[in-house]
């Protein structure tokens, strides 16, 4: 078993309230739910009107499943229009084969 999790830090510099944030990572979110079957959330900047952190998890049966899907959701995530990605941190869960 393979799994990772992706931080990805955004600046939505077009964004004047919460709402209008919101407005703006709602498809984000459910493109990548929807397109790469992927665990999704907004994890950090809240209250912020022009930043988000958005959290991806996956798990794939092989590292370069793992590796390729990653490569896609980052991808997907910089080309979201009227989104600037700032910086993305991944952790990756190592699990012992017994």
């Amino acid at each position: 078993m393979y799994a990772a999790a992706v931080r990805f830090d955004l600046h939505i510099p077009e964004s004047r309230s919460l709402k209008a944030k919101r407005q703006a990572i709602r498809p984000i979110l459910d493109g990548l739910r929807h397109r790469f079957k992927v665990s999704v959330a907004e994890v950090d900047h809240l209250e912020q009107w022009q930043r988000a952190g958005i959290g991806v998890a996956l798990v794939a049966n092989t590292e370069r499943h793992l590796h390729e899907v990653l490569e896609s959701v980052e991808r997907f995530v910089a080309a979201a229009p009227g989104i600037e990605l700032l910086d993305s941190e991944t952790a990756w869960l190592e699990v012992e084969h017994s």
